[in-house]
């Protein structure tokens, strides 16, 4: 078995943001070099990684150049060039989450058609190329999504009115069915290279009303154990 700690195995993360930050917390405890990929010199994770570098994390060539430094490649925001990481994959170098899976979660349309076709639970959905196809059709009230690049409430919005559907942006989206819910829950899942699984406690967010920034994440969720368990189990 490779031994990661206290050892010279240089892990790659490109992105340097909070989430980054706390994956150092863990990394320092076992004294695993990592190395920081991020456009911003003021990035939390710059002053307390082993070594940063500033670049672009959609332009090939840094994102490219970073991963021939490193032994293993991950990343902290899924916003990155997917043609690198297939090039760096295919020489050799193991980057989690594989390039395949990322090429599906930086685009809303394919998440949602891989969830149609793997049974998982979803909201019913159509595809836009812009707004003048999705003008012609659509009917409010339905929640707004683009395509690709969205974060947080960035990218999405509740739609009430007709008068609403002009005001989005002209970009490749989805268009949902407004679900009424009571909770919304989050699982995370983790998987080693065996194909070992474990989820992690079933958290519930609480969102802005109009921003639809997540401004509050509960844990434990304040859910019954059926639909905790529910939950973990369509996660897995």
């Amino acid at each position: 078995m490779k031994n990661y700690f206290s050892s010279d195995f240089k892990l790659g993360v490109l992105g340097g943001g909070q989430l980054g930050k706390m994956l150092l917390s863990e990394t320092h405890k076992f004294d695993i070099y990592t190395a920081i990929l991020d456009g911003s010199e003021n990035a939390p994770c710059a002053d307390i990684c082993n070594a940063f570098y500033r670049g672009d994390l959609m332009d090939y060539q840094s994102v490219y150049n970073f991963g021939k430094k490193v032994d293993l490649l991950t990343i902290e925001i899924e916003h990155v060039n997917i043609d690198a990481l297939l090039q760096l994959e295919k020489e050799g170098l193991t980057i989690y989450p594989q390039p395949k899976v990322l090429q599906i979660i930086q685009h809303k349309g394919k998440q949602k058609d891989f969830f149609i076709e793997n049974n998982i639970p979803t909201a019913a959905y159509k595809r836009f190329s812009s707004l003048e196809e999705l003008k012609k059709v659509a009917q409010a009230p339905f929640v707004w999504k683009t395509a690709q690049f969205g974060y947080d409430g960035t990218g999405v919005k509740v739609v009430n009115s007709k008068e609403e559907i002009i005001t989005l942006n002209d970009l490749e989206c989805i268009v949902e069915n407004l679900i009424p819910f009571k909770n919304e829950l989050a699982v995370i899942v983790a998987r080693n290279a065996n194909g070992e699984t474990k989820t992690y406690p079933v958290v519930e967010m609480e969102f802005h009303p109009t921003a639809n920034q997540v401004e509050y994440v509960i844990c434990p969720a304040r859910i019954d154990e059926k639909v905790a368990q529910k939950a973990q189990d369509i996660a897995l």
